[in-house]
């Protein structure tokens, strides 16, 4: 069994829709820690973390949203999983996405610590592989991947313990990329599921050839799960909603097929806007997705209320 680090990060910097920061106690209020422990894990819950007050100067982008809130998160957050990391599992509970930039930069410094190549699969309608340089919304949620992978234009943020390699990033799930992005992804080494591919060969095959490199390697792998990636007809608490994501029983069998893996060590849950939720429905999905990710199955699944 594992022991499960909770950890709250509501960052709700990263874009200028509010509503991210009520996202950790959603979590708490849906079960999740109570969820964990009936699969016979243990949890500690760390609370709600805040932001590093740190002074940047204003970035060249005028469009830039927040640059100094979102720095002093990375800083928080990256010392946070690297303190979490040698003790169990730790699960980041969003916030918006801006949060991975210190979790995923955290988790790949703890994996260079302890001798181990680092993974990061990324579920999400987008990349997020921007810089500050060439967003065109200045919404850093947008740019974590950019950040960890060491792309120019992140000079105000803390220095990289541990670059990641694109090569070791899997996206799964992609609907919706900038012309920006899809320039930098087009000749790189990122794996890249979109949705079409997805309709045409299925989830599993792409996701079990990534998982088959990480395991080959001996890997540690973070997994960044963005409520985007589902439709949003499942999962409406989402800002940033894009038409035909993964279906339920999709997000399942990925979490299964993980599962089954043993490869997951660290997980971000990011973008739940209980603003825009329905009676916490995707809240409960979130939490029933991790579930499945730790260890339930179809047979022990519950059935919900209507109500």
């Amino acid at each position: 069994m594992t022991h499960c680090i909770l950890i709250g990060a509501p960052v709700d910097c990263g874009k200028r829709r509010r509503g991210c920061l009520m996202g950790p106690d959603a979590y708490r209020t849906a079960g999740l820690a109570e969820t964990l422990t009936q699969l016979g894990h243990s949890v500690e819950d760390l609370g709600n973390l805040t932001p590093a007050q740190v002074d940047v100067p204003a970035h060249q982008n005028p469009k830039v949203h927040a640059l100094a809130e979102n720095v002093g998160w990375t800083q928080t957050l990256m010392a946070a999983a690297q303190e979490a990391a040698p003790r169990g599992m730790p699960i980041f509970m969003g916030g918006d996405h801006a949060l991975a930039a210190g979790s995923v930069a955290g988790m790949a410094a703890h994996a260079q610590s302890v001798g181990k190549p680092f993974f990061a699969l990324w579920l999400d309608a987008h990349s997020d592989i921007h810089t500050p340089d060439t967003t065109d919304t200045g919404n850093l949620h947008g740019t974590p991947v950019g950040y960890v992978t060491g792309r120019d234009g992140f000079d105000a943020y803390p220095p990289l313990p541990a670059q990641v390699d694109p090569a070791n990033i899997c996206m799964i799930g992609l609907r919706s990329v900038d012309e920006a992005e899809r320039k930098v992804l087009e000749g790189g080494d990122v794996t890249l599921v979109d949705m079409r591919r997805i309709d045409e060969e299925g989830i599993s095959a792409p996701l079990q050839a990534f998982l088959k490199c990480v395991a080959e390697a001996d890997g540690m792998l973070h997994l960044s799960l963005d409520v985007d990636f589902l439709d949003p007809s499942i999962a409406p608490a989402v800002g940033t909603t894009v038409p035909g994501g993964a279906t339920t029983r999709e997000g399942h069998l990925v979490m299964e097929i993980l599962s089954d893996s043993g490869l997951v060590t660290s997980l971000d849950l990011v973008e739940l806007n209980p603003f825009l939720d329905d009676r916490g429905r995707t809240a409960n999905l979130m939490v029933d997705l991790t579930a499945s990710l730790m260890g339930r199955r179809i047979f022990d699944r519950p059935t919900r209320s209507k109500t």
